[in-house]
């Protein structure tokens, strides 16, 4: 028969000696919590803004001229040096003069005749010589004369038969396309644009019968920004003698 062990303080029992041991956790050092603590609030604790540097004064006026001096640089410079390879010339050589002669060409007009629209050009230009019948000073000379008056010696002569009577010029119209004749050149001497002259001219053109009615000539002459005042100077000065004068150096006579 087995007998009962007694228990005694100093031997174990099972219980015991099959329940794990749990020993206390120890004790944390309260220097070493607040060590830690620390350490990881520096960890977490946000970067300092970088520091950011200020633009000095002095390299913000080197900027400035260097940018300057390069640009007069290419403006000076580089166009030359781009279209240099175009000419084989070297740049201090003058170009080669070049002379051209003016193409002469005359429009002679009767101002009061039916057919003033209609006028005889005459080309006299080297080894070239035609005369031909046109509405030439509204449909060719006008607007030539606006394009090219600088290249073009241009004559507006007026046709009359030479005499000893009528102050030298016998007009096929009678006295007063003679006097027409007059006003209409007056006003090319004192306005030698062509768009100014040729204009007024063909005003007064349009309506023929009443020339040299004051009433039309002021009229065409306020048009063209003319002064009458002048232009009648011109035509009665003397007696009209300076218009007589340059009436009969531009005539032109048919026969």
């Amino acid at each position: 028969m087995a007998r009962d062990v007694e228990s005694s303080p100093d031997t174990p029992t099972t219980s015991a000696l099959q329940r794990p041991k749990i020993e206390p956790q120890l004790a944390r050092n309260p220097e070493t919590i607040r060590t830690t603590d620390s350490v990881m609030d520096e960890k977490r604790a946000p970067m300092p803004p970088p520091i950011r540097r200020g633009v000095s004064p002095l390299r913000v006026i080197l900027a400035t001229g260097y940018l300057a001096f390069a640009a007069v640089v290419y403006l000076c410079f580089m166009p030359r040096a781009s279209f240099s390879h175009l000419s084989s010339a070297p740049f201090d050589e003058e170009p080669m003069p070049t002379t051209h002669e003016l193409v002469p060409l005359e429009a002679h007009i009767m101002s009061k005749c039916p057919d003033a629209k209609v006028c005889s050009v005459r080309s006299t230009y080297p080894n070239q010589t035609s005369n031909k019948d046109q509405d030439c000073l509204r449909d060719m000379v006008l607007p030539a004369m606006q394009k090219a008056y600088e290249k073009v010696n241009f004559t507006l002569s007026f046709i009359g038969t030479p005499t000893e009577q009528d102050d030298g010029v016998k007009c096929k119209h009678g006295p007063e396309e003679c006097l027409g004749n007059i006003i209409e050149l007056c006003a090319q001497r004192l306005y030698p644009d062509p768009k100014t002259f040729l204009g007024f001219t063909m005003c007064l053109t349009r309506d023929y019968k009443h020339i040299p009615q004051r009433s039309l000539i002021e009229d065409c002459a306020l048009e063209h920004a003319i002064d009458f005042e002048k232009l009648n100077e011109c035509a009665t000065k003397d007696d009209g003698a300076l218009g007589v004068g340059w009436r009969n150096k531009e005539l032109y006579s048919p026969t």
